[in-house]
């Protein structure tokens, strides 16, 4: 990515603070598309790879980089892994289940000949007598009662259907070890050609699965950092160490909610943004957020209401996935999200607080006193300088409603820190003058005005990780 040079076409205290990505998928399947929907307020694009092949991530890869410097706005692109989604394999017409009855299960088996459900993943390695195994988004519910020569026997517990590829829960079994599968590694192994900014990894159990993969971008040289989608019954007895482990973290409802019950996930959902905040890592709260615009102009009341809590609870990121992946309407989708972020974030009437958590680093302190600083004078900006985006991050954690810029030589952390709350970056040269020289410009610009107070965060080493020690108060001129 270039300089950044293009001027905020909005006032600086008009910026949304929450964050909104958007899924490219065949709705969006075009350059012009993906430069609509950055446009229109994206701030990080996900790229599915449960769909499509390289050439097709590829090519939307190089379109949303050209898009993101055609507009002067870093983008996060976000590489999400299937992880380990087990599913029926392959079988004619429909299935009826019937409460009582007994199912077999087995890997590539031909249903026609053996009366056992075909699967993609062979469960008997893995599954015990107990165990729930639920079938087609929870629609039908089994109980493992044996496992025997490679087959799964379970008892339904309710009538439904079945069809062919439909996925599979198992909310009581370990997948210990399994978590990274081939295809996820052909698939990182691809990433780490591209200009990826964030990994999301699927189905994660504990924190050792996030390490593993650490290990395994690391062995591939990628820079990107790690989102852990949050989705399985046992991640939530691992749920700290794993906010500690990743480098950011993604409520993923739908299978969450298939795992526990569901009057559970709003729970979670608080639980895990609060853990976010205290720990800085940026939080994605996605899935069915605006789901009836896939084929409404308009969300519903309740939609909304989603989207504005999420908002109120302050988390990083809201995401649309089939909105904007295969929707009828996935630009009026991004639209409808940044008016409701912003009507929330203007007109809020509570403030949400999670418990305290004592962080002694020198980065937390000089953090809370540059927020405390420009709390006390009114500050109209926090101008932060950072090579790694560290200590926007911090900052960004504590929630300020003063506008954050970040000032980077660094395009992958301008494009990691687009998708953080609060925070408006742009790229300039290392420079000892970094913060002054962009506020000089914004108040050319007329972003900022003479009078204008702002408090700037920088080294005195520009450049270097880590160096942040000097804040100062500016008066624009």
């Amino acid at each position: 990515m270039k300089l950044t040079q293009d001027v905020p076409n909005v006032p600086i205290a008009e910026f949304k603070r929450t964050k909104i990505i958007a899924t490219v998928g065949p709705a969006t399947d075009s350059y012009e598309a993906i430069r609509d929907l950055i446009k229109a307020g994206a701030n990080g694009l996900r790229l599915n790879f449960s769909h499509g092949d390289h050439q097709e991530h590829g090519r939307r890869i190089a379109w949303i980089r050209k898009a993101s410097e055609e507009l002067g706005k870093p983008v996060a692109i976000i590489q999400d892994l299937q992880g380990p989604k087990i599913r029926l394999g392959d079988f004619d017409g429909v299935v009826e289940v019937e409460a009582g009855q007994h199912l077999k299960f087995a890997y590539n088996a031909n249903y026609a000949t053996t009366g056992c459900l075909p699967t993609q993943y062979d469960l008997s390695k893995k599954v015990k007598r107990g165990e729930r195994l639920y079938l087609f988004d929870g629609k039908v519910r089994t109980t493992v009662t044996r496992v025997a020569d490679g087959i799964v026997y379970a008892e339904a517990e309710n009538a439904g259907m079945l069809i062919k590829r439909k996925g599979i829960n198992l909310p009581d079994t370990d997948f210990a070890g399994d978590v990274i599968t081939a295809k996820d590694k052909a698939d990182l192994l691809f990433g780490s050609t591209q200009d990826i900014d964030y990994v999301a990894q699927s189905f994660v159990q504990s924190s050792n699965d996030v390490r593993d993969m650490r290990r395994l971008m690391k062995n591939l040289n990628m820079n990107a950092k790690i989102i852990v989608k949050f989705e399985t019954k046992a991640a939530i007895e691992d749920m700290e160490a794993i906010v500690q482990e990743t480098d950011a973290l993604m409520v993923a409802r739908g299978d969450l909610a298939v795992e526990v019950v569901p009057e559970a996930v709003p729970i979670v959902q608080r639980q895990l943004i609060g853990l976010c905040q205290r720990h800085a890592k940026p939080v994605i709260v996605a899935t069915q957020m605006l789901f009836s615009m896939t084929h409404a102009p308009s969300p519903t009341r309740a939609e909304i209401s989603d989207v504005a809590t999420a908002v109120i609870l302050g988390t990083d990121c809201v995401m649309l996935s089939d909105e904007t992946a295969n929707g009828q309407y996935p630009l009026e989708s991004v639209a409808t999200m940044k008016r409701v972020i912003q009507y929330t974030e203007a007109h809020n009437p509570v403030s949400v607080g999670f418990p305290e958590y004592a962080d002694h680093s020198r980065q937390a302190a000089i953090s809370k006193a540059i927020l405390s600083l420009a709390d006390t004078i009114q500050a109209k900006a926090i101008v932060a300088e950072t090579k790694s985006g560290a200590t926007a991050q911090q900052i960004s954690s504590y929630r300020p409603t003063i506008p954050l810029i970040a000032v980077t030589n660094s395009a992958r952390t301008a494009q990691q820190l687009a998708i953080m709350y609060g925070i408006k970056s742009y790229v300039r040269p290392i420079d000892k003058q970094a913060a002054t020289k962009l506020t000089d410009w914004l108040r050319k610009n007329r972003v900022l005005h003479s009078g204008d107070i702002v408090v700037t965060a920088s080294g005195k080493h520009p450049g270097i990780v880590g160096t942040t020690d000097t804040i100062k108060v500016r008066v624009l001129e």
